[in-house]
């Protein structure tokens, strides 16, 4: 799920895109399983470990801000935790990046798919960077 303010979203008359009450990117009409082609994105144990104990620690950093707001805590002491979040979030992605050049991206043109794979990589850095 990628963040999004509503107010820079993509122009145009694209209906497939949208933003929930939070400002959350969704795909109200995207069917995962119904993808162009069907390839799976396996990576390894290891690997998912990684990454799902990584934001486990992001979403109790941000369990801490919500506190610190909670509380009325200082206004630069919870920016400075959410430059902390944003930071980490800032990491993982550059890990999933990395391991989709070197994996996913790897596979597709083993399998004679890759200027499809590169094309959805190119809509979701169109989406993830500002």
């Amino acid at each position: 799920m990628v963040l999004s303010d509503p107010s820079t979203a993509h122009p145009g008359p694209d209906s497939a895109h949208a933003h929930d009450s939070d400002g959350f990117h969704t795909h109200p009409h995207h069917d995962h399983d119904s993808d162009r082609h069907a390839h799976v994105h396996v990576h390894s144990e290891e690997s998912l470990r990684r990454l799902v104990n990584r934001l486990s620690r992001i979403e109790g950093h941000i369990r801490g801000i919500k506190t610190m707001v909670q509380e009325s805590r200082p206004c630069p002491e919870v920016l400075l935790q959410v430059a902390a979040v944003r930071g980490a979030l800032d990491r993982v992605a550059r890990i999933v990046l990395d391991e989709h050049l070197t994996e996913c991206l790897a596979r597709a043109a083993k399998e004679g798919h890759i200027e499809d794979e590169i094309e959805e990589l190119k809509a979701a850095l169109d989406r993830f960077l500002p």
